[in-house]
């Protein structure tokens, strides 16, 4: 009683889409015709498809018809909704995905937080480096990873940048010398503008840093400390072996330079990889979070530290926040206990996975490098493409990407374009954008960019 029948047809479609009565790609029935056979005005069939357009469930096309869209998650037309005409596609910002399973967590966390006493993690305001319980859970997360540290050597930050920050400043000091790869991430270049350090961009290869580059750097004298992302490297996505993560720890020890180890991807991967810190003790800084696997929101970030530094890097916490938030530290924690991280885990890797099969599909001869488990994709400018043109011509179709300027630490050599696959749009959108992207590059640059083909 009470229930229009527009909203009874709309959820009957919706029913028939998630139970695959109507299958993806099925034509639906012509609003007169449909009007026709459910004895309804043609207007309340008009309503009732357009709801389901803007939940996510059909899809118009001028002159073909109304058809069932690709599904990506149930109930996915309140997370995973594709982008409306005239909004920008975002591949610039790299997101972890989020969908169904991410808000009913969520909320059922909310809830039973909610229900209980708060006052153990909510009422503190020490210990600095964060709750013992929140560092024991930080121990069974940071184990999977392929770090042992006793508890008094883990600090709980806000999120992996703010790790970065405390292990950086606590060992490097205004015209030091500090080591990364030839293209990072864009958080190292801000520290050493802040913090004022020379940063110096290594070579690298599909594996990261070349140990023999790295050798070179340390034998010539006045590096202080080699920061490095391992794993899904941003912006290329390369992933160091067993082997290279060896040869760069052994030139570490060799010559007495610290390492810190940004890995903040290293939970995507399914099989275990050996630690840079682990293999270093005494000189190594290992970095996590759970903002690039888990949940883009839960900026709660792990950092290990050598035995001597516990106190030195307590202290800059102190200065910069006085302790990490424990309000998600303590989300976190449950979430280690209770197995809803690895839950959310698993569909970070489950949708990289379709994700980059997209991508390989839609711009197979334009990838630079990319990884099955990644976020992100490094693209070629093609040849008759300026960058900067490049950039301009995809913001003009709501294509928003990152060229390599901000990523430059070294040369920077060809040049590129980091896309980013997170976030919330669905797999249909995902594609769309991508074969936007696609025809963009095989355009002809207009007249006016800068640089034209020969």
């Amino acid at each position: 009683m009470g229930v229009t029948k527009h909203k009874l047809l709309t959820d009957r479609i919706i029913a028939d889409v998630e139970s695959e009565v109507l299958p993806p790609g099925t034509r639906m029935p012509t609003h007169r015709d449909l009007a026709h056979d459910l004895k309804l005005s043609v207007q309340t069939v008009s309503i009732s498809y357009k709801e389901a357009e803007r939940r996510g469930y059909l899809r118009g096309e001028v002159g073909r018809g109304t058809f069932v869209r690709d599904r990506v998650t149930e109930r996915a037309e309140r997370f995973m909704l594709d982008r409306e005409p005239g909004q920008t596609a975002d591949l610039s910002i790299i997101r972890a995905v989020y969908t169904e399973a991410h808000e009913r967590a969520s909320r059922q966390t909310m809830m039973r937080l909610g229900e209980g006493d708060n006052s153990a993690f909510m009422r503190p305001c020490r210990p600095i480096a964060g709750l013992d319980r929140h560092r024991t859970a930080a121990q069974a997360w940071l184990r999977r990873l392929g770090v042992e540290a006793d508890r008094d050597r883990i600090l709980i930050t806000n999120g992996a940048a703010h790790g970065l920050f405390l292990a950086v400043a606590s060992i490097v000091h205004p015209g030091d010398l500090v080591l990364t790869e030839n293209l990072t991430d864009h958080g190292i270049i801000g520290l050493a503008s802040v913090l004022g350090f020379t940063l110096r961009g290594l070579p690298t290869d599909e594996q990261g840093i070349l140990p023999e580059a790295f050798e070179t750097a340390c034998a010539a004298g006045g590096v202080k400390a080699l920061v490095l992302i391992p794993t899904l490297g941003n912006p290329t996505s390369h992933v160091a072996g067993a082997q290279r993560r060896q040869a760069i720890a052994a030139i570490a020890a060799r010559y007495g330079i610290f390492v810190v180890e940004d890995e903040v991807y290293k939970p995507m991967l399914e099989e275990p990889m050996p630690s840079i810190t682990q293999l270093l003790p005494d000189l190594g800084f290992f970095v996590t979070s759970f903002t690039k696997s888990v949940m883009t929101g839960l900026r709660v970030g792990y950092l290990v530290v050598p035995p001597t530094h516990g106190i030195r890097v307590a202290s800059i916490l102190r200065v910069t926040s006085w302790s990490a938030t424990n309000l998600p530290a303590e989300i976190a924690s449950l979430w280690i206990e209770d197995g809803t991280a690895e839950a959310l885990l698993q569909i970070q890797r489950q949708e990289a996975r379709a994700r980059q099969a997209i991508v390989a599909r839609t711009l197979g001869p334009h990838i630079a490098s990319t990884y099955p488990l990644s976020h992100c994709a490094w693209l070629k400018v093609p040849p008759h493409w300026t960058e900067e043109g490049l950039v301009r011509a995809l913001s003009q179709r709501h294509i928003a990407v990152t060229p390599s300027d901000p990523f430059v630490a070294g040369e920077a050599g060809g040049g590129g374009i980091r896309i980013c696959l997170g976030g919330r749009l669905s797999h249909t959108a995902l594609a769309e954008t991508l074969t936007s992207l696609r025809l963009t590059f095989e355009q002809l640059p207009p007249v006016f960019d800068a640089q034209l083909i020969a």
